[in-house]
């Protein structure tokens, strides 16, 4: 396990501000990202924020069905590899070494910014945490928070002045074999995240 800095909760950056500049940014420089910043983009996205254990995301009835990797290319003092994030004990565990980036790259259609970002974020469903209270439409729900948690992601890159892009298009089946994920688990969306090119 490799526990994350705890994370920040203010900076410059107003909320407003972000969502006035909030954009998909596809172009990075290659730059590595630092261990802080990492793990404050995935606290934004599923972090812990009461005792309970309610998250930065709403979930219906807090079913919480999303699960986050982290797939790493450069960041200073964590190896290459995929990632869990663990936003309990705000730390990762390791699930495979190596860089996949590459892969995923071919998994999402070729889109290369999957391969160019310093990391990529990936959110996965465990569609049955909600559809088993909800029926059929908890699918729906889901996937709402999928999106709460990838706007969070946005939001707060743009905070840290990184670039960051939601991916949508991709073979599931190629990107479940990428990230080794357990069979119940579904991949929604893939999120590069970079230092901005100029």
């Amino acid at each position: 396990m490799i526990k994350l800095p705890e994370p920040r909760y203010n900076s410059d950056v107003s909320v407003e501000e972000a969502l006035l500049k909030r954009r998909s940014v596809r172009d990075y420089t290659g730059e590595p990202l630092k261990l802080w910043e990492v793990g404050q983009l995935l606290w934004a996205a599923q972090g812990i924020t009461a005792d309970w254990g309610g998250r930065t995301a709403p979930s219906a009835g807090a079913t919480y069905p999303l699960e986050t990797y982290l797939v790493v290319g450069d960041v200073e003092g964590l190896g290459k590899g995929v990632y869990k994030y663990n936003p309990h004990q705000h730390e990762l565990r390791r699930v495979l070494d190596g860089d996949k980036r590459a892969e995923l790259a071919a998994a999402a259609l070729g889109q290369g910014w999957v391969r160019e970002g310093a990391v990529d974020i990936v959110f996965t469903a465990v569609y049955e945490r909600t559809t088993g209270r909800y029926g059929e439409r908890g699918i729906m729900y889901v996937h709402m928070e999928v999106g709460h948690a990838a706007q969070n992601v946005y939001l707060q890159a743009e905070a840290l002045n990184l670039g960051t892009v939601v991916i949508g298009a991709f073979y599931d089946d190629q990107v479940k074999r990428v990230l080794n994920l357990p069979d119940d688990e579904h991949p929604l969306y893939i999120m590069p995240v970079g230092r901005r090119s100029p």
